[in-house]
């Protein structure tokens, strides 16, 4: 197959820290090239695959919108046999009345008034969407087509940790913000009496959430170690006592759930968003209410067999997977067609 992914403007791929998107476009493309296809990407000029890469040339002018679209035009003479586009829906736009199958993938909350508005300029049955996880395709299927495919990891970048220390911490990884549940990871670690390491960006608008609701707790158990790197998530996920994930808001997926499981360790997390699906009650990890839920999980730990997390995280979120779940959705949205 001749396969078009087009990829935001803003990250390089594959990006440094912070870019869970952009990493599974990444594994996508490099899987997609490994098993025979025909790959172009449309991405940050700063990208470095092994496919070719159509730069794009503004993305923060007022009329970067345009011009993106403009370079997006470009695919026009590789003739795709489908395009796959991760960024936003308007990138589709010079393709919505060509016979050519197109792809939306959702990892946010998706604008279903968009939704609605693009199956209706689109070539009937050429347009469908996937979602990271049920929780947003379900949102999308009332009115286009749409399925799960989940998000997850590059099958080597991870390395499992079957045996961990009886101090081991607990680990927070991501964005410091208030939805991310920060505060809350705090506050479950000292209730628990465990150690807590605090990893990831503070974004610029939530510098005075960082100041008034975690800065203050930081102590020899509580640590900020700020944003990390592939190597060093690896060795901080794995060896950590559990993840926690006390998100505050509907998170779509939360790629450093799968993440974690890749090295062995359970998420504990509230029942919000993705959460319930990714997260095996009692078997991967657990899933929570409120803080007590989480302090009672954290005792119960050692009934978790870290080789089934891991074993668990290689069958539903590994790059091959994804990459075969993806190639289905091909070949289907090409033969309707």
């Amino acid at each position: 197959m001749k396969i078009a992914i087009i990829a935001d403007p803003f990250i390089p791929i594959p990006p440094l820290n912070y870019g869970g998107i952009e990493r599974i476009i990444d594994f996508l493309v490099h899987g997609l090239k490994e098993r025979g296809h025909e790959v172009i990407l449309i991405a940050h000029p700063d990208s470095k695959v092994e496919v070719p890469l159509i730069k794009y040339k503004n993305q923060n002018t007022r009329i970067a919108t345009l011009q993106n679209i403009l370079t997006i035009n470009k695919l026009k003479s590789f003739k795709p046999d489908v395009i796959h586009s991760f960024g936003r829906l308007i990138n589709l736009l010079p393709f919505l009345s060509s016979n050519t199958p197109k792809i939306m993938s959702y990892q946010r909350e998706p604008t279903l008034s968009q939704i609605r508005k693009a199956v209706f300029l689109s070539k009937k049955h050429t347009l469908s969407f996937t979602g990271c996880s049920d929780y947003i395709s379900n949102q999308i299927k009332p009115f286009a087509v749409a399925a799960t495919v989940y998000n997850g990891f590059p099958i080597l970048t991870y390395h499992p940790k079957f045996e961990y220390n009886e101090d081991a911490p607990l680990v927070f990884l991501g964005r410091i913000e208030y939805i991310k549940g920060t505060h809350i990871a705090i506050e479950v670690a000292k209730k628990a009496n465990k150690r807590l390491i605090i990893a990831g960006n503070i974004p610029p608008n939530e510098e005075e959430y960082f100041n008034q609701k975690v800065k203050p707790f930081l102590s020899g158990e509580i640590e900020y170690i700020g944003p990390v790197n592939d190597i060093e998530k690896n060795a901080l996920l794995g060896n950590a006592l559990a993840f926690l994930m006390p998100i505050q808001w509907n998170e779509p997926f939360g790629i450093v759930m799968a993440e974690a499981m890749a090295c062995g360790t359970p998420v504990i997390g509230f029942s919000r968003g993705s959460v319930p699906e990714v997260v095996d009650d009692n078997i991967t990890g657990f899933v929570c209410t409120t803080q007590d839920d989480m302090v009672v999980a954290i005792g119960k730990l050692d009934s978790i067999n870290r080789e089934t997390v891991f074993q668990t995280a290689m069958r539903r979120f590994s790059s091959d997977s994804i990459v075969s779940e993806y190639l289905k959705i091909y070949e289907a949205r090409i033969n309707k067609n």
